[in-house]
């Protein structure tokens, strides 16, 4: 596909049947977990920055101590975030106000199960609760992966509050918003399978939206390897 048709069709608006579809596994992604204080909140890298605003805002409500921001990049960050994900991060969240020392940077991880396992080898001492700060539509693979990972630990995920509508508009790419959703919505259903996650149960009006989706050409985040 030419660039420009690639620019057409991130930025075209979406038809009406693949909203609502979209917009059905936005709300399946989002676990509508009770935010209370834990030992350490883990903001979770990727193009959106709005995540490492958000975890400085749950840091300034005193929900956690410590904040670790992690990820390195990936093909949609690259050229956003040339230092890392998480070092960017690091720098929005103090301009916030967030103290530098209360800020751990874990630079490395280029996948969930990564940013997991770093960040739980970094912390050195004991660790009881953790909170993961992700994209909205990110929140129940990251559970999946941590109950997986550091099974032993108590974790919450959370993520900004905003409706799909807006965070299409915030984004500014409909048709990227969506190939991610289904992009990590395959990730849920299928990464039990290669012991990357634990399992979540998807409603059969989830799946087969997701199908639909799929046939509709959002595609360009589906797994083509066993990467996580």
């Amino acid at each position: 596909m030419a660039d420009n048709e690639t620019v057409d069709r991130l930025t075209t608006r979406l038809r009406d049947e693949d909203f609502a579809d979209a917009r059905l596994i936005w709300d399946y992604h989002q676990l509508g977990h009770e935010m209370r204080r834990v030992s350490v909140g883990i903001g979770l890298g990727s193009h959106d920055v709005g995540v490492a605003t958000f975890a400085a805002g749950l840091y300034q409500r005193g929900l956690y101590p410590r904040l670790v921001f992690t990820g390195a990049n990936s093909q949609t960050t690259a050229k956003r975030f040339p230092r890392g994900e998480a070092v960017h991060y690091r720098a929005h969240a103090i301009e916030l106000g967030v103290p530098a020392d209360a800020i751990l940077v874990e630079p490395r991880a280029t996948n969930t199960g990564q940013n997991i396992a770093y960040t739980r080898d970094l912390l050195s001492d004991a660790i009881e609760s953790v909170m993961l700060i992700s994209k909205p539509y990110m929140e129940r693979r990251a559970y999946a992966t941590c109950r997986k990972v550091w099974p032993e630990v108590d974790v919450v995920c959370a993520s900004e509050p905003i409706d799909f509508s807006a965070y299409l508009s915030e984004i500014g790419s409909p048709a990227l918003v969506v190939d991610m959703l289904v992009g990590d919505l395959q990730r849920v259903i299928e990464y039990p399978a290669l012991g990357f996650a634990v399992e979540q149960g998807v409603p059969d009006d989830v799946l087969a939206a997701y199908h639909r989706l799929v046939n509709a050409g959002f595609t360009s985040r589906l797994m083509a390897t066993s990467d996580n």
